[in-house]
């Protein structure tokens, strides 16, 4: 079967300022996720790509313009099943003020029974994404061969939990997962098995050193991924500065 590519898009305005985007319209890539964004083509410069899938949001479809630059001619396609998580009334909320609520817990430890006010449950989330990633990976073997290889340019959640399904790990440990900003996930399905080839891999290993306090989109308290106090930051967090 074909191997995917899971793309995290690059940093965004609501990473680094501390905001659960969800799905809100105008959310843009910032500088640096620029900088990522403009150094995808080089990093996927030996990998021969059918084709590629996003999100329908702005902040994905701005992290594959320069790969889509690089490489006229190859084919996009816009799946509304990728798209992120619909947080509902959590959305353009600050995550700081979000971590009192008591839902958060829920999101933390027993995330299959976490469903966001006005929004949807994460087992809805996951669900629809796998369903459309087993969706490409038939469409894709079908019409270029079981070695092909394609794209998916998505969101942190939606991400983990694809990537919590190929390795069987129930929807209440994905917070464990971690995918920063423009980082690369593979996944090579085969008739009996996923393997996880590569998880989150940016190339660049400054996210593993500690952040000083009150550096934006960290919690203050351990490594650049944001994730030293034990708890993952709904949406993905903002990763290395």
């Amino acid at each position: 079967m074909a191997t995917l590519i899971l793309v995290r898009h690059g940093r965004s305005t609501a990473n680094t300022s501390g905001v659960l985007a969800g799905r809100m319209p105008g959310v843009a890539l910032d500088e640096r996720g620029a900088a990522q964004a403009a150094a995808l083509p080089g990093r996927l410069a030996g990998v021969p790509l059918a084709a590629v899938v996003t999100s329908p949001l702005q902040r994905c479809r701005e992290t594959l313009r320069p790969l889509l630059d690089a490489r006229p001619g190859l084919p996009l396609h816009t799946d509304e099943r990728i798209s992120e998580c619909d947080y509902g009334d959590w959305s353009g909320r600050k995550l700081a003020e979000l971590s009192d609520e008591p839902l958060m817990e829920i999101v933390q430890a027993h995330a299959s029974a976490a469903a966001f006010p006005g929004g949807e449950s994460m087992r809805a989330m996951q669900t629809r994404a796998v369903d459309a990633v087993r969706d490409w990976n038939a469409r894709i073997e079908a019409e270029h061969g079981e070695d092909a290889v394609y794209a998916m340019c998505s969101h942190g959640d939606v991400i983990k939990s694809i990537v919590a399904d190929a390795l069987g790990m129930h929807l209440d440990l994905f917070q464990r997962i971690h995918v920063d900003p423009c980082s690369v996930t593979v996944i090579r399905y085969t008739r009996l098995r996923p393997f996880l080839v590569r998880l989150g891999d940016t190339g660049d290993f400054a996210a593993l050193a500690p952040r000083e306090t009150g550096d934006a989109g960290g919690t203050g308290t351990g490594t650049g991924s944001g994730t030293g106090s034990g708890a993952a930051e709904v949406g993905g967090g903002a990763g290395a500065p």
